[in-house]
């Protein structure tokens, strides 16, 4: 699909069940036309990863994903070789009397490729949509590497040389913020802070996402979860854990919120058992009594 203008972008997100406000649609469109990566920030379960998931789909291109954690290296990131293929390959050569040689070793049937070089070496005519996911939980290490990449999209194999991006792709990196994440990174992104949604608009997204469940359950599911989050919790619930919740009330056949059904199903969307405890009881009872007045 060619994206002419934002508001085309905003729209065709729309379709695809993605509510974009106009500052992330903005963002995405530039790193369309700029060919430069989107480093969105925000706290877990606001759409950071679904929002990368929704350009591939638009864009009718592979998505490439690379989950960060902490000690991911090049082997798991770049490429490694594939140690038991060159042993049995090394066997063949010996039953037959043969011997192999370094470079029939260290050939690219012998490479195995992690996230970056794929999303490199891809050869559709489209290029891929790569997926930097949780940089704040890799080291510092891996960052400044990474850095390197998104400079030039190549990476050099010793054993091989230097394999350039024909088409570099459209990379979105997303951050918790566990860590901060070094300024030299940013500078060569366009960034992008995603908040936890009004009740507009994550009652838009809960519409979007499933149509099928009773408006009253949506309205006051949404209001619910927006007044927990105004509580002291160890872990607030996000957009994910709002859309996990209505589909399991969806699932019970629940029309409305009552405090026996809130009370079962809050392990759904808390995660601690503080959490649960801080909010079971009266603090249930007296936020969905404010959900029937004000929705």
């Amino acid at each position: 699909m060619r994206i002419e203008s934002i508001d085309q972008l905003q729209e065709a997100l729309h379709r695809r069940h993605y509510i974009a406000d106009r500052g992330l649609a903005t963002a995405v469109y530039l790193t369309l036309k700029l060919q430069r990566p989107l480093f969105l920030e925000g706290e877990p379960g606001v759409g950071k990863t679904e929002i990368a998931k929704v350009i591939a789909e638009l864009l009718g291109t592979d998505l490439i994903r690379l989950q960060c954690y902490e000690g991911l290296d090049v082997n798991q990131a770049v490429y490694e070789w594939n140690y038991a293929r060159q042993m049995l390959h090394i066997r063949l050569l010996e039953s037959r009397g043969e011997q192999a040689s370094e470079v029939e070793l260290f050939g690219k049937e012998f490479l195995l490729e992690r996230p970056l070089l794929q999303a490199i070496q891809h050869s559709n005519p489209q290029p891929p949509v790569l997926l930097i996911d949780e940089i704040d939980r890799s080291d510092e290490e891996f960052e400044a590497f990474l850095l390197e990449i998104l400079s030039d999209f190549q990476i050099t194999i010793p054993e091989i040389g230097t394999i350039k991006a024909t088409q570099p792709p459209v990379v979105v990196l997303t951050s918790n913020r566990t860590r901060e994440v070094h300024n030299a990174l940013k500078r060569r992104c366009l960034y992008t802070w995603i908040d936890y949604p009004s009740f507009a608009k994550e009652l838009d997204i809960v519409r979007a996402k499933l149509p099928h469940a009773a408006e009253q359950l949506a309205r006051q599911v949404t209001f619910f979860i927006q007044e927990l989050r105004q509580q002291d919790l160890y872990k607030i619930p996000g957009v994910a854990e709002t859309l996990d919740w209505t589909a399991a009330l969806v699932a019970l056949d629940a029309q409305a919120l009552s405090v026996e059904i809130v009370e079962n199903t809050l392990g759904v969307i808390l995660k601690y058992q503080d959490d649960i405890e801080k909010v079971s009881g009266e603090t249930t009872r007296q936020i969905i009594e404010r959900a029937r007045v004000n929705t």
